[in-house]
């Protein structure tokens, strides 16, 4: 009996579970199930969350849907980076290296764009950004070439930059990069300080899952960095 019972709660689960999974997957439109494939290829969102994205697009009115589609269209076709930073902006140049109010002899060095937005929101660092658009990692096939550390090197001289903060993710790829830029900037300019972000920020952490306090602390008390 106990053996029979068993087995029947198996049944029960593993029919949810079909019947779920079916449900996931067999789309009674061709349409909203491209549209969720689509949706879910987006990080972290998965078919369900995507379904239930889609299902809430087709119950709103065709001018807002068209006006969320035109947004995506042309924040891909308009967006531009800035030719100095690498920043996204609206123009040439991004705010933060336009603006006369910031501290023009400071750089922080940053992996992506998230990272200057956090930094930003911490309302504690008033000098000037540089993106690399990623780290060093030969696993993933990226090596200093494909960063913008040329456009990083270049920038020192004329802008007569005096500090480089190296404001990157506390992993192992973070640590490769850091000792790249490291050698790469003082053995074309002695005189520079280059400075790394206090460990305030949790090894093995990346900076968008940052509390801005934390962040903030880590920017303020900054140290140098060591080889």
């Amino acid at each position: 009996m106990r053996h029979g019972f068993f087995f029947e709660k198996i049944c029960i689960c593993g029919f949810f579970f079909v019947t779920l999974h079916t449900i996931l997957n067999t789309y009674p439109s061709i349409l909203l199930e491209n549209a969720v494939n689509q949706v879910s290829s987006l990080p972290s969102v998965g078919r369900k969350t995507a379904l239930r994205l889609v299902l809430h697009l087709l119950r709103q009115s065709p001018e807002d849907v068209q006006t969320f589609a035109d947004s995506l269209t042309k924040l891909k076709n308009e967006v531009h980076y800035c030719k100095v930073c690498h920043n996204i902006c609206d123009s040439e140049l991004c705010p933060i290296c336009s603006s006369p109010n910031r501290d023009r002899q400071t750089i922080c060095v940053v992996e992506n764009v998230q990272d200057v937005m956090q930094i930003e929101a911490t309302g504690q660092y008033f000098g000037l950004f540089h993106v690399l658009g990623g780290i060093i990692s030969p696993m993933d096939g990226v090596g200093p070439n494909d960063l913008e550390i040329a456009s990083l090197v270049a920038r020192i001289a004329p802008e007569q930059i005096r500090e480089v903060i190296l404001a990157l993710p506390t992993t192992m790829e973070g640590d490769t990069t850091n000792f790249y830029l490291y050698r790469h900037l003082t053995s074309e300019h002695p005189d520079l300080r280059v400075t790394q972000i206090a460990r305030g920020v949790a090894v093995g952490g990346e900076l968008e899952y940052t509390d801005e306090v934390t962040l903030g602390r880590s920017i303020v008390n900054r140290i140098e960095f060591k080889v």
